[in-house]
């Protein structure tokens, strides 16, 4: 039987949909108007920077962030068009590929970098007390981590893994 939500559930999971899809347009529009970088281009590159070394395999890349392999597969493409990646060959496994971090997309992530993180704090972090955001990281991590328990069971298949 479906547990209905409560009107105080509704009320905050409708806010929350509300608010990640105003929040992802404004962030949007600021790093397009500021550096001529897209949201996903800036989610892509920052998984790049994170890295020891700014590579990464396709899958994992993939897998970080949560798009289906041709979804990336194809953005991908039109970053590399641009000059932010490069693909590289596996040497240890001829399927496989790593996307790389070009020069230009580092430029171009440390030139975004600043205005976006302006436009997070003024929306997001300069709104909220230390106990909010304390709370906001609680819940993240909470669900979060019930949907690291949930999740099904999914082994790549041999074919999943050549990139």
């Amino acid at each position: 039987m479906t547990r209905w939500l409560t009107d105080s559930e509704q009320r905050a999971w409708r806010g929350y949909l509300t608010m990640h899809a105003r929040l992802t347009a404004r962030l949007s529009r600021q790093l397009q108007a500021d550096s001529g970088l897209s949201l996903p281009d800036f989610e892509v590159l920052v998984h790049l920077t994170d890295q020891p070394e700014p590579r990464m395999r396709v899958g994992e890349l993939a897998t970080a962030l949560q798009w289906e392999k041709s979804r990336l597969s194809h953005h991908l493409a039109r970053m590399q068009k641009r000059g932010l990646v490069r693909r590289e060959n596996c040497p240890s496994d001829a399927r496989g590929a790593f996307v790389v971090l070009t020069e230009q997309g580092r430029a171009a992530i440390e030139r975004a970098a600043p205005g976006h993180v302006d436009t997070v704090r003024d929306l997001v972090f300069d709104q909220l007390t230390s106990e909010q955001v304390n709370t906001l990281t609680e819940i993240t991590e909470r669900v979060l981590g019930r949907m690291a328990e949930t999740a099904p069971d999914v082994t790549p298949s041999r074919n999943d893994r050549a990139e």
